[in-house]
């Protein structure tokens, strides 16, 4: 008998009768039998101490010293200290849903502040208490979209991020949505292809900028042809970015949605990640979340209420606009305190030290022979490479010296296997810049 789980056959047979079942099948019977489990035939229990060092030898296979060049929506920023110390306190990280929102101040005092940061950056009117992550905050923004024209069928940029716009059609298998994707041109929106395709029956256009391939592009002339025909527009963007650029609500844009990770989030194998979401006013009932308002109490006193909760839990159900609600709050919070410790100035200065080490690594890659680089556009910290090799085969390679190479764009895209994104951040050194372009060199032309 396992000495960590009591499993005899006479105590299964107690476990059994308890629940008022004869034998194990009878606890399977609402399943069908091609759904059930093939076997119960388990290994035998681990004592913790066997668990923690079975974890640490997976663990360890784990590469984790690689100079890091990839980006395609999750990118390797610096996260200040004083940020990893701040949210570590338990007043942040034991937060929950409050249920009794007005005794917990602090919470919605934090959260207001992240509403507040995200509408500066991204130059929107209001902004919800944050969504999952970049991609579900996009299918967030098209249901908001569906909600307000009573349209379904939605326009998607070619540069929209593959990963989103898979995100956006398992989402939706199962709704009456029509997708329309346009391609792009010379790396930026096709305007002749998007413009065709609007009509009165599109809901919303899907722009993201800068795109998947890195492209800078100043949407507004699209937006502006969109809304004569009263169809709204998504802009789906990189927030580091907006430190620099025009911003989407400078553009014209209806709803902007985005990955947080950048806002001083680590990369952590995959998440937890963060969505944002900003809208203009007139739209904020059809927004999805919590939306955080200040206000006074009888007293006069300045304080913090949920003024929106359109979720399922609060309301009926075919009211609701969404189930997002405890959503990462912990991680809207961390970002609230990286905007807030770097400032405007300071998200400023990380944008350019992006911008201007992207565009020295730029310089050194054109210098090798097999290796062409995009150039029809302006770039932010992202930017396309022509290979004169297969693109997973060198970064394959890279690997083995020591980089995470960049994004191999034959993965999404039929016809581009010699194609790469490149991403640099503050992060990367001149030294690990200049040694990224000589292992390059070495892996494309030894």
């Amino acid at each position: 008998m396992n000495p960590y789980i009591a499993n005899t056959e006479s105590e299964i047979q107690k476990m059994l009768s308890a629940v008022g079942a004869k034998s194990i099948d009878d606890l399977f019977v609402d399943i069908k039998p091609a759904q059930r489990p093939k076997s119960f035939d388990l290994p035998t229990g681990k004592s913790e101490m066997e668990v923690v060092e079975h974890i640490r030898r997976l663990s360890a296979k784990n590469r984790n010293d690689l100079i890091l060049f990839i980006g395609g929506g999750y990118y390797d920023h610096y996260v200040p200290a004083a940020v990893s110390a701040l949210i570590s306190r338990a007043e942040f990280y034991t937060a929950y849903t409050p249920y009794q929102p007005e005794c917990s101040q602090g919470t919605l005092q934090a959260l207001y502040e992240y509403q507040s940061s995200i509408c500066g950056l991204t130059g929107m009117e209001v902004a919800n208490a944050s969504i999952y992550d970049g991609g579900t905050a996009l299918y967030e923004a098209v249901m908001m979209a569906i909600r307000i024209t009573g349209r379904k069928r939605i326009i998607m940029d070619g540069g929209v991020s593959p990963i989103y716009r898979t995100i956006l059609r398992t989402y939706t298998s199962n709704l009456d949505i029509e997708f329309v994707e346009a391609p792009v041109a010379h790396g930026q929106a096709d305007r002749a292809e998007i413009a065709k395709q609007l009509d009165d029956k599109t809901a919303a256009v899907i722009l993201q900028n800068p795109n998947f391939f890195g492209t800078i592009d100043d949407h507004a002339d699209i937006m502006s042809q969109a809304h004569k025909k009263g169809i709204l527009v998504i802009a789906s963007v990189y927030p580091i970015a907006l430190a620099l650029l025009k911003t989407p609500g400078e553009m014209g844009a209806d709803i902007v949605t985005g990955e947080g990770q950048s806002l001083g989030l680590s990369l952590n194998f995959g998440g937890p990640y963060l969505g944002f979401m900003a809208t203009r006013k007139e739209f904020i009932r059809k927004m999805p979340g919590r939306i955080v308002a200040e206000t006074t109490d009888a007293a006069g006193r300045r304080c913090f209420v949920n003024t929106l909760q359109a979720r399922e839990q609060h309301i009926r159900r075919e009211k609701a606009t969404s189930n997002i609600c405890t959503n990462v709050s912990l991680c809207a919070v961390q970002a609230s305190m990286f905007m807030t410790l770097l400032g405007k100035q300071g998200l400023r200065q990380l944008a350019q030290l992006n911008l201007d080490k992207a565009e020295y690594c730029r310089q050194l890659l054109e210098k090798i022979p097999g290796v062409k680089v995009k150039r029809s556009n302006p770039t932010f910290n992202e930017f396309t490479v022509h290979l004169n090799k297969d693109a997973s085969k060198v970064i394959e390679d890279m690997i083995a010296k020591g980089f995470a190479a960049g994004f191999p764009l034959g993965r999404y895209y039929k016809g581009m296997e010699n194609y790469m994104i490149v991403a640099v951040t503050e992060k990367r050194t001149r030294e690990e810049i200049e040694l990224y372009a000589k292992s390059l060199n070495e892996v494309l032309n030894s």
